[in-house]
């Protein structure tokens, strides 16, 4: 094993929103960061797909196996890259609501109280939206949290194929509000992302330094078990030793637990920080239905996300329980979690047998409609035999298929008052399957009693002095919106916290 010669005073294992946010939150400290990632830049023609080529099988997987339940092999829909999942990500950035912090009964049973508010929060979300260039416009969404500064941002514009449905959903009473997106306003890469506002900057600095291609297959502990000493990490076939005072873990929700599970020693013979033996369960990931409108005349296939609707998201005059969020999906030629959704091209090519897979992109418009999933202890990951295992069953269904059908019924009535749709009267839609890992949290969930959660508030182990996880795991619910703006918000929260131990 070869022993790196430097001592750090950090090392952060991931760099998607949490390890990239946090290095640059931490940078200018002038400590000693070793930011670890196992990917490698990713090109950006590989980010900035815009064509049909987006439906080449597996181009956003990771290069390895998982298994569900029953022991059949999957490839997960990630991306090990500077950047994490943020690469290929829709930029959407959108604060929780405030209630989503607290209890709050579903029809399928209970999202969990948070031990920290919203208001814990709000100065971090603005943060975030500030170091993001998150362009949004405040007051708008009926649901939308209290805001101590408004977007920095201007909202981005509908494209020409959306504006009439906005105007169109407006008529039928609902609330469209412009989404929060991220863009860097760079030529060269539009796009933000962990690595454009986060690790980029973060090297500017001369104490940060970045590894690729390392896989961290382990976090060693000293002797006593109490505290990390570093990590043991792949590189090249080679294996070597990272020694730091502080470790950070930032991997994704489910490589995060899984590599505590593996790190297990004499101390911890479960895995690390998994005394209360929560490590890996919890696992919850946002129920995504796509919709797909047909229209009667083309369009690029390439317009930007730009329109949520939260009229249901508590519900509705029918329905006295949450139900979710829409947003528009953009165009379908750019959304790589839409080209896992084999069963809706299936189906809609099935009814329009003449048309390639590029007439249909750009004959569409399509929606996803998104409902908070509750924490399951069955839902896990589990390490069996060196093989990293998913068992995943959404929960909350008839809210989301309620969902669903409710957004069907708007749809079909701002059709009939505009001529850019079918006559079809078609609406294809399709569930993701397990493999797209988009709105993975939970599995290291935060909380004060050591006996039922992993982490403390600040997101350090209970069991671990000197360990924190500052990926989606420490999320104890999930909401109905994407976590990427609450990733990015605690990691900026818990630096500051490091910052203060750090002196």
């Amino acid at each position: 094993m070869i022993i790196d010669d430097q001592h750090y005073d950090i090392i952060i294992v991931g760099t998607g929103a949490g390890g990239g946010t946090l290095a640059r939150k931490l940078a200018p400290s002038g400590k000693r960061i070793l930011l670890l990632e196992r990917g490698e830049a990713m090109p950006l023609e590989e980010q900035n797909i815009s064509d049909v080529d987006i439906f080449q099988k597996q181009r956003y997987h990771a290069p390895e196996q998982w298994y569900d339940e029953n022991g059949e092999p999957f490839t997960p829909q990630m991306k090990y890259a500077i950047g994490g999942n943020t690469k290929i990500y829709g930029a959407a950035l959108q604060r929780m609501r405030e209630q989503d912090f607290e209890t709050v009964n579903h029809q399928d049973g209970t999202s969990p109280e948070w031990c920290l508010k919203y208001s814990d929060f709000e100065p971090y979300y603005t943060q975030a939206e500030a170091m993001y260039q998150v362009h949004g416009q405040g007051g708008v969404d009926p649901t939308e949290p209290p805001r101590s500064a408004e977007f920095a941002y201007p909202a981005i514009a509908h494209d020409s194929t959306i504006q009439p449905v906005v105007e169109g959903l407006t008529r039928q009473g609902c609330h469209p509000y412009p989404l929060p997106m991220s863009l860097s306003l760079r030529e060269d890469d539009p796009t933000g992302d962990a690595e454009v506002f986060g690790v980029g900057p973060a090297l500017d600095f001369g104490n940060v330094s970045l590894k690729t291609a390392t896989q961290v297959t382990g976090v060693l502990t000293n002797p006593s078990g109490t505290a990390a000493r570093g990590v043991q990490a792949n590189i090249n076939g080679q294996p070597y030793l990272f020694l730091a005072d502080i470790v950070v873990l930032a991997c994704g929700a489910i490589n995060s637990a899984a590599l505590l599970l593996r790190s297990a020693n004499e101390k911890h013979p479960n895995g690390l920080a998994n005394r209360s033996d929560q490590v890996g369960r919890n696992l919850m990931k946002i129920q995504l239905s796509s919709i797909v409108q047909v229209t009667a005349q083309s369009n690029s296939g390439k317009f930007p996300r730009s329109v949520g609707i939260n009229d249901y998201y508590w519900g509705d005059s029918q329905v006295d329980y949450p139900m979710g969020h829409i947003q528009n999906m953009g165009g379908v030629l750019q959304d790589a979690i839409f080209a896992e959704s084999p069963p809706v091209l299936s189906l809609v090519t099935k009814f329009m047998p003449n048309f390639g897979l590029k007439q249909l992109a750009t004959r569409s418009i399509a929606w996803w409609a998104m409902t908070e999933v509750l924490p399951d202890p069955k839902n896990r990951v589990e390490v069996k035999n060196g093989r990293l295992y998913v068992s995943f069953t959404a929960n909350n269904a008839e809210a989301h298929d309620r969902l669903v059908y409710r957004w069907l019924d708007v749809l079909k009535s701002v059709e009939k008052d505009s001529n850019l749709f079918s006559r079809t009267g078609l609406h294809p839609r399709g569930e993701v399957p397990l493999s797209v890992m988009a709105y993975q949290c939970g599995t290291c969930r935060m909380g004060t009693d050591p006996t039922t959660s992993v982490l403390d508030a600040n997101c350090r182990a209970h069991d671990l002095d000197n360990l924190y996880v500052v990926d989606s795991s420490f999320m104890p619910s999930s909401a109905s919106v994407g976590n990427a703006l609450t990733v990015i918000a605690n990691a900026l929260r818990v630096g500051d916290h490091l910052l203060e131990r750090l002196g």
